[in-house]
């Protein structure tokens, strides 16, 4: 009992740290930017920029993390980026200069990655070490809980609060999740066994597989960010849906709260090369829906479906990296992240020239479709190699047990 009890504080730990760095200190700049533009004056192209720094700061974050070995380091900075996390929330409210914005942006990226990369190998490695499941479901249904939570939350304060009295709303509710977020999560253990005295043991995949791997989440990435960062104006100018984009949001949080956790389950079934196949599948189809069918019904099955396979495809590839590197998932962590980011910066900059060169957002959602397609079939490559790599690793194995034998 206590340590069920322990497994789910920790977990809990998880959840609170993604709802404060990414409920709070990232995903609540998406529904706050109307308000922003209309009292505080922040132009179109200025609010971009603070988009764009604030993917610069995760990646940035996301560098740090693939460069740190040791557990203590990456605790302190865990703990560190939490309380960075309600600085940069506060900061917001505090002026109406660019600039101050924008370095509370890439804070808040920074405090960003520490949360989803520092504190989820963390939790892994818990976990590993403590003989539990190595599944990140219960801890990723923070991110979902943290975009329907930013997007609910605005919803209301908005009859009450002006844009800068809302960021101090959030900075007081980041200030509740720091307790938890920092007091749950034990110190980390370095002596590199679990529990019960088995060596944890780094096992990485082939440098072939890492190759793919990387290119098919890059991919992933395109398909993630279009949608992400696009769909309330996308939704918004859609035949019948003017005003319907802040709702398609929410269902895109609500999809994704619990995600992870059904994503692991299926994986649990299928294998996690499959599970990611059938996300990706379904992710053509979310992006797809509201431009191919229309209509609000369709635009808020394909958010669903969009919220419900996005964070999932994350929490299967993280889970995979834990996986490999036992020892140091952040490593492999940072590396998937900064493909993944690069996709980030890369996506919204195409479907910009897209929207220029057709007169709307609409091309994006199909470039994204067509770039998850490439990953899917990328990933269904990825097997293939996955079982040739097992064929080999049999034969390397069974080579050394003769060579045993044949000593004298």
């Amino acid at each position: 009992m206590n340590e069920q009890r322990a497994r789910l504080k920790v977990l809990g730990a998880g959840i609170f740290s993604l709802l404060l760095v990414l409920g709070v200190a990232r995903f609540s700049y998406t529904p706050l930017l109307p308000l922003m533009q209309q009292q505080a004056g922040l132009g179109v192209a200025e609010a971009g920029w603070l988009a764009a720094i604030n993917y610069a700061g995760y990646l940035s974050g996301a560098v740090i993390a693939s460069l740190i070995s040791d557990l203590v380091l990456k605790d302190r900075l865990y703990r560190i980026g939490m309380v960075l996390a309600v600085l940069s929330t506060v900061v917001m409210g505090l002026s109406t200069d660019v600039t101050v914005w924008a370095i509370s942006r890439f804070v808040a990226g920074l405090s960003s990655a520490a949360g989803m990369l520092l504190g989820t190998g963390l939790i892994l490695n818990w976990l590993i070490r403590h003989n539990h499941r190595s599944e990140l479901g219960i801890h990723f249904s923070g991110v979902g809980l943290g975009i329907a939570g930013c997007a609910a939350a605005v919803a209301l304060m908005t009859e009450w609060l002006d844009w800068r009295e809302q960021w101090f709303a959030f900075a007081a509710i980041g200030c509740v999740l720091l307790v938890p977020a920092l007091r749950w999560l034990p110190p980390p253990d370095r002596s590199g066994l679990t529990k019960t005295g088995q060596k944890m043991e780094d096992r990485p995949p082939s440098a072939l597989f890492m190759r793919i791997f990387m290119a098919a989440y890059f991919c992933a990435g395109v398909g993630y960010v279009v949608s992400a960062t696009f769909i309330v104006a996308i939704v918004d100018r859609l035949p019948g849906l003017a005003g319907q984009g802040t709702l398609a949001f929410l269902a895109i949080g609500i999809g994704a709260a619990p995600a992870c956790f059904n994503w692991d389950l299926i994986a649990r079934r299928s294998g996690d090369l499959n599970a990611l196949i059938l996300a990706a599948v379904l992710q053509i189809v979310g992006i797809l829906l509201p431009v191919m069918v229309g209509g609000l019904i369709a635009t808020l099955l394909g958010a669903l479906l969009f919220g419900g396979t996005f964070i999932g495809m994350v929490s299967l590839v993280l889970t995979m990296a834990g996986r490999y590197y036992p020892t140091r998932p952040a490593k492999m962590m940072g590396k998937m992240t900064l493909t993944y980011g690069v996709a980030q910066i890369i996506g919204p900059a195409i479907t910009g020239w897209l929207g220029t060169l057709f007169g709307s957002y609409t091309a994006g959602l199909y470039m994204a479709a067509a770039v998850m397609a490439v990953g899917t079939v990328l990933l269904l490559i990825l097997k293939v190699v996955e079982r040739r790599d097992a064929v080999r690793a049999a034969l390397v194995s069974d080579c050394s047990k003769m060579d045993v034998r044949q000593m004298p």
